[in-house]
């Protein structure tokens, strides 16, 4: 969310969730980021504005590593089946994650 709408405050970050959490839910979980060095804030005004400290891919990256550990006892595959098999993906997506695997065998083969 603050990679799309830069820096923000509490209020701003809860208006733009999906779910309706609690001011002091959205609070509390940025407050985590920020003493995990994710996120940092800036006095402004009464409120402080929160920005994110890592580069989005990097923080994908590692959300990955994590849900695939802990949902898929650690196996890409399995991830990689649960997203194809549950359908929903159209025809570019597909075309992209087939030439990023024949990408990866041709490697697997050079090695």
């Amino acid at each position: 969310m603050l990679w799309e709408h830069g820096p923000s405050t509490v209020a701003e970050v809860r208006a733009a969730l999906e779910d309706e959490l609690a001011y002091n839910t959205v609070l509390t979980m940025l407050r985590v980021l920020e003493e995990k060095g994710h996120v940092a804030r800036e006095l402004e005004g009464r409120a402080h504005r929160y920005r994110p400290t890592v580069e989005r891919e990097h923080a994908s990256r590692s959300a990955l590593e994590r849900l695939t550990g802990r949902l898929f006892g650690g196996s890409a595959s399995a991830v990689m089946l649960e997203l194809v098999g549950r359908g929903g993906l159209d025809d570019d997506e597909l075309r992209q994650m087939r030439d990023l695997l024949d990408e990866q065998l041709r490697k697997a083969k050079e090695s």
